[in-house]
């Protein structure tokens, strides 16, 4: 049986967990790239920019734009590991909401040419921000149990509809600006004070599912989702993050009434921040949670 050690584990930095959560559990990942101004940096979990800076500028009128890994970028961060002898499981962000599944299986086709003895997997998350980052983390906890490139790949390939992404935003700008509500309906949102709640689907593309008045209301729907979706009912003692764009107390007020519903979730919860690609396209005031549970449909 090959040694697991003999493989990467990798995912793109829109897993959105930290730099050091990453490297204690011996997770690579690859930046993304966005810009600010007309001026371009690395989607590197807010290290170059911080968070707060970040969601500051864009409420202030800051213009972003993202831009996804290319097939370039893949090939040398690839050629890293290969020439070490090592095989590699790259996890990328949703081919749902993003090319960049495309370009690193483009990389790949390429490199298999050339290291033939080497593994190279791509798998498609179907999955965003910290979610994807909780898939990313149980991989690690399989890759530390000893277990092969091949048993690591198909947990991921079988287990990835099981993680369910619940989001919602209080701030309805950046929709209307990316076009994804329309400048009436967000006009007639914002007045109502309407938080949109969207999650997930099979094919992982973000879906708006709920329209839904007063931020005390969608913080007790999204946790109504989890009670409807998670795996053991009350007794759910996995993982459980929740991503935020520059809105800690919300996610927090979040996490309470999860933690208050699910005992065994006690101050386990864990908040990370929405990165800054992502961020680009939702703005300040979205909260995300995440957790495992009965396989997304539709």
């Amino acid at each position: 049986m090959a040694n697991s050690s003999n493989f990467v584990l990798s995912c793109c930095s829109t897993a959105d967990l930290t730099n050091e959560h990453f490297l204690s559990r011996g997770i690579h990942y690859i930046c993304f790239h966005y810009s600010l101004n007309g001026k371009e940096y690395p989607d590197d979990l807010g290290q170059t920019i911080p968070f707060h800076e970040f969601y500051q500028a864009m409420a202030n009128g800051a213009e972003t734009k993202t831009s996804q890994i290319s097939v370039g970028e893949f090939d040398t961060y690839f050629r890293g590991f290969l020439d070490q002898g090592l095989d590699i499981l790259h996890v990328t962000l949703s081919s749902g909401i993003s090319g960049v599944y495309n370009s690193a299986c483009s990389a790949a086709d390429m490199l298999r040419e050339e290291y033939p003895d080497r593994k190279i997997y791509i798998v498609d998350s179907l999955g965003a921000s910290s979610g994807y980052g909780l898939l990313m983390d149980k991989l690690a906890d399989l890759k530390d149990d000893g277990k092969t490139i091949d048993e690591v790949r198909e947990f991921a390939l079988s287990h990835r509809l099981n993680l369910h992404h619940w989001f919602f935003s209080t701030d309805l700008t950046f929709y209307i600006k990316g076009g994804r509500v329309t400048k009436t309906a967000g006009f007639v949102g914002t007045l109502l004070k309407i938080c949109p709640l969207l999650n997930m689907d099979d094919l992982g593309r973000l879906i708006p599912r709920f329209k839904i008045r007063t931020k005390q209301a969608v913080i007790k729907k999204i946790v109504e989702k989890m009670k409807e979706h998670v795996q053991d009912g009350s007794d759910y003692s996995g993982k459980c993050y929740i991503s935020n764009s520059d809105c800690y107390d919300d996610a927090r007020a979040v996490a309470d009434l999860v933690e208050a519903s699910f005992p065994k979730l006690d101050g386990k919860v864990e908040i990370y921040s929405v990165g800054n690609l992502i961020g680009s396209h939702t703005g300040p005031g979205t909260v995300a949670l995440f957790f495992w549970g009965d396989e997304r449909v539709r």
